[in-house]
């Protein structure tokens, strides 16, 4: 693509892939506890870094939805079908769900089973009281939200992907790393 091609800012393209590093890392955290024993402490280590990476992600999701609110989406060239412009913007709107809801209900899941709320050496208030029944279906709401979380991110790296190679046209590049037009 040339460099006169429409290209989001560099906030927005460097929160993105930060983004995409932050979320892999919660998945990895929480997907590895497994391989160690209950009150091991590696185990609860990578529960630890779950939580805080999560967190992580939930303050900067609204950095990144300032920064689109501040900066305008570049066009995509060639400008997509009606019947393709839809879904993407439903899958966004999926997408940012996700990364202020998943955080948020982990939140409050870890305020009802009264647990403590890290985050890099601070500890974050309840947002609610402890109520261990409320817990338990906030843990399955959360684990409900992740399962979709791989195929929603999973759904968005293809498009991009198809986007590029099949149909050729600028999606995936307005948003790489480089030069900013």
């Amino acid at each position: 693509m040339s460099q006169l091609t429409p290209r989001y800012n560099r906030l927005s393209i460097a929160l993105h892939w930060l983004m995409l590093l932050l979320i892999a890392a919660v998945y990895a955290c929480i997907e590895l506890r497994v391989n160690y024993p209950k009150g091991s402490d590696l185990r609860e280590l990578l529960k630890q870094w779950h939580f805080m990476l999560g967190l992580a992600v939930f303050a900067l999701v609204w950095l990144r939805l300032l920064a689109r609110t501040l900066s305008p989406t570049p066009p995509i060239t060639p400008a997509l079908p009606v019947w393709q412009a839809i879904p993407a913007k439903l899958m966004h709107l999926a997408l940012y769900a996700l990364m202020i809801g998943l955080p948020l209900v982990g939140w409050l899941t870890l305020s009802a089973a009264g647990k403590p709320i890290p985050f890099f050496g601070l500890q974050v208030p309840a947002l609610i009281g402890e109520n261990a029944e409320l817990a338990g279906t906030l843990k399955q709401w959360h684990e409900l939200a992740g399962v979709t979380g791989y195929w929603l991110i999973g759904l968005h790296a293809v498009a991009a992907v198809i986007h590029h190679h099949i149909l050729r046209d600028d999606t995936l590049t307005r948003m790489l790393p480089g030069k900013s037009s």
